[in-house]
């Protein structure tokens, strides 16, 4: 697989909270110059990447972000701002909360109402599989699938642990047909992008494939 392949299918990310405007910028000029599937940044920045870039970037945000816990009309509230403001994608956190008090049917229609806040755009719901056992995480990727969302996502980054192989095993069994997989959260090797992407994920969320791709230290998300 090709260096330009797997650029293809990264959410090349900036999400600290401290990060400064020459940080956007770097990871916008980077998302141009190599094509990266988007720049997933926070969402105070969407406008000012929109102003300065236009359409040469696809940008992602986050909604909910990152323990998941706020009410959905908040949540409904960042989507809307956040499309208003010129993002294309929503990554949102459910309600993990919820999902430990096995209250499902609730995270599912939250994801509904988000998904019906993006209309066409695509909405990608972080499940944080760190913090759930099997049975909830299968339980999520039915959520996800009723809902009507179009990704499911292994994490925030900010969690316990990460992606692994092991759990997009385990969505690819029990996600419908029209949902696919993104994974995020430790994914700082070439080898690490190469399986995941064998595996069968769509996207991958990191702020290092640039940087390994060239030969560099992986550093963050």
């Amino acid at each position: 697989m090709t260096n330009q392949e797997m650029l293809s299918h990264v959410d090349h990310t900036q999400l600290k909270p401290y990060a400064k405007w020459e940080d956007i910028v770097k990871l916008c000029d980077e998302a141009v110059k190599y094509g990266t599937a988007s720049v997933c940044v926070p969402p105070a920045y969407i406008k000012r990447i929109h102003d300065a870039y236009n359409d040469q970037v696809n940008i992602c945000t986050v909604v909910g972000f990152p323990l998941g816990y706020s009410v959905t009309k908040a949540k409904v509230a960042e989507v809307e701002q956040a499309l208003a403001d010129g993002a294309n994608e929503i990554d949102m956190v459910v309600n993990i909360s919820d999902v430990k008090n096995h209250e499902y049917a609730k995270v599912e229609e939250e994801i509904k109402t988000l998904k019906k806040a993006c209309g066409e755009h695509i909405l990608k719901v972080i499940i944080e599989t760190c913090f759930l056992t099997e049975e909830e995480k299968i339980a999520m990727c039915e959520a996800v699938t009723n809902a009507g969302a179009d990704f499911i996502k292994t994490s925030t980054g900010f969690g316990t642990g990460g992606a692994t192989l092991e759990d997009v095993r385990l969505f690819k069994k029990h996600i419908g047909s029209n949902v696919r997989i993104k994974a995020a959260g430790g994914v700082k090797t070439r080898e690490d992008l190469e399986a995941f992407l064998q595996e069968g994920c769509e996207r991958i969320g990191t702020s290092s494939a640039v940087g390994i791709l060239n030969g560099e230290a992986a550093k963050g998300y």
